[in-house]
């Protein structure tokens, strides 16, 4: 019986055969990005090859920081990583996952009640294109964190240094006007 070399030309050698990328994406408006949200980047950036980070451009909301700029905090925050794509989205995530080819969602979860929600929404996605949804529990020091509270206590002089990374603590002073 002849069997194929295993050689470099030969299109059954698995050398040949490319590993496909995991790729997967971390969804939010990310209003500022806090401690939780990168804690979360962190752990999919170790689990995916690929990890994209959509901020959701969302025209009927006005936000503390512009799409631009919560771009730009979340690049610095996450350079680190090296595998993490910083990009805007607006629309339907799935369409966003069909267009780049990724077949995952990665959503923290902080509570029971955050559980309610994102699991209607990882039903519907999957119904609507087959993207899966990986829940990853929040670190219990982050647990009770949110974007909104974060603005809430900076706005009123509060220190926010242990919530969120550097760089948003200097902008957050920076568009506070508190230094």
């Amino acid at each position: 019986m002849n069997r194929p070399e295993n050689t470099p030309e030969n299109p059954d050698n698995p050398e040949n055969k490319e590993t496909p990328l995991r790729r997967a994406v971390c969804p939010g408006s990310f209003d500022p990005i806090t401690n939780g949200h990168l804690d979360i980047v962190a752990r999919a950036s170790r689990l995916y090859d690929s990890v994209y980070v959509a901020v959701l451009v969302n025209k009927s909301k006005k936000g503390l920081f512009s799409v631009e700029e919560r771009i730009s905090l979340i690049e610095e925050c996450t350079a680190e990583f090296g595998n993490v794509t910083v990009e805007s989205f607006h629309g339907l995530l799935v369409d966003y996952c069909k267009q780049r080819e990724i077949p995952a969602i990665v959503k923290g979860l902080r509570a029971v009640s955050d559980f309610d929600y994102e699991l209607q929404m990882a039903q519907m996605n999957h119904g609507l294109s087959g993207v899966e949804t990986l829940f990853i529990p929040t670190n219990p020091v982050y647990s009770f964190l949110s974007s909104s509270l974060v603005k809430e206590v900076a706005a009123w002089g509060g220190d926010v240094s242990h919530l969120v990374p550097e760089p948003v603590v200097r902008e957050l002073a920076a568009k506070l006007d508190r230094h």
